[in-house]
């Protein structure tokens, strides 16, 4: 056996960058989670992509939408709360009247109206 103590030995050095401290947690406002929320709510929304698209991550979002379901503020829509939806022509005239679709009713005012006579009808045709 040789004697390894006398013997030159080669060191090599590592160098490393510290690590990163940890980030600290970014402070939605409620406004902005209430945004959010609502646009994960809409028919054929991808949550995944609405987070990455504001840079949070999916599961803080998930997160806040489960947080949002449980409390009972917040619904999504279903097959029942669905309406029918109809659409109305518009043909521009040269008139003072006025034409008001609403569902399945046309209202016809003319330009003299005062306008909370007509809020009045409105609101009447509404409850209708």
């Amino acid at each position: 056996m040789s004697d390894s103590v006398n013997q030159p030995r080669t060191f090599e050095v590592l160098t490393a960058a510290p690590v990163r401290a940890r980030r600290k947690p970014r402070d939605w406002p409620n406004e902005e989670k209430e945004r959010l929320i609502a646009e994960t709510l809409l028919p054929g929304a991808n949550i995944s992509a609405i987070a990455r698209a504001e840079g949070l991550d999916p599961s803080q979002l998930y997160g806040w939408r489960r947080k949002a379901l449980s409390s009972g503020l917040v619904a999504p829509l279903t097959e029942t709360t669905k309406k029918e939806v109809k659409f109305a022509r518009v043909e521009p005239v040269a008139s003072s009247a006025v034409e008001i679709v609403l569902g399945d009713v046309v209202v016809r005012v003319g330009g003299d109206i005062e306008s909370d006579h007509l809020v009045k009808i409105l609101r009447a045709v509404r409850k209708a």
